[in-house]
């Protein structure tokens, strides 16, 4: 009994764990929103660069960010100071844990939806999503609140330097990553994050009427 709960409570940690680390992915990955930012911000007008300029290092970026084997980060229309390449490494490191995280738990999480849905425990996942959607929403107001405090928060939290705080004039970049072009970052992993949640809730109500179905 006693080793099935710690089963149990290791597998909503590698599943809670699964979901986040998909959402992050999915949000850092989501290029459309980034596309959307050039238009919204007027970016074009702001670094004096076309959309597909834009895109193009915009994806260069991310290729340096998701793949481990890309040592050196080069950026065609944008100069960087070694204080600002040095985040870009910091942020990459993020990146690969994140992904760490994902492969880690993946299976073990695919195995306990499994292990309930085999020992007709699907039901198990309600209260634990109900919970967790409340997380998000905490986040979503502290945002509302004053997203610049929230993001400094943020970096504060899980960056041991001040590299992320750019200059402008010696990296150039951060004109073309506004603040506001983050908040709807956070926005979009809270939405997917909460849509994944939700899921689960769903899924484990729809077991417990289909357990009620088959016992009248």
């Amino acid at each position: 009994m006693k080793k099935t709960k710690h089963f149990e409570f290791l597998g909503f940690i590698s599943l809670f764990l699964t979901l986040i680390s998909l959402a992050i992915t999915l949000t850092i990955n989501f290029i459309p929103l980034f596309r959307w930012s050039i238009t919204r911000f007027d970016l074009e007008g702001i670094s004096g660069l076309s959309k597909d300029v834009l895109l193009e290092n915009y994806r260069l970026l991310l290729n340096f960010l998701n793949r481990p084997w890309v040592s050196e980060l080069n950026l065609p229309n944008f100069p960087m100071s070694e204080a600002g390449l040095g985040h870009f490494y910091d942020v990459k490191n993020l990146f690969i844990l994140n992904y760490g995280i994902l492969l880690v738990t993946l299976i073990p999480s695919v195995y306990f939806v499994y292990y309930l849905w085999n020992r007709r425990k699907m039901w198990r996942l309600v209260r634990p999503f109900q919970w967790g959607m409340l997380i998000p929403v905490g986040f979503g107001f502290v945002m509302a609140i004053g997203f610049n405090t929230f993001f400094v928060l943020f970096h504060e939290l899980f960056f041991s330097n001040d590299d992320w705080i750019f200059n402008p004039v010696t990296d150039p970049i951060i004109n073309v990553l506004p603040e506001q072009f983050f908040m709807y970052c956070f926005i979009l992993f809270f939405i997917l994050i909460e849509l994944l949640f939700f899921s689960f809730v769903v899924i484990g109500r729809n077991s417990i009427k289909k357990e009620k179905r088959a016992s009248e």
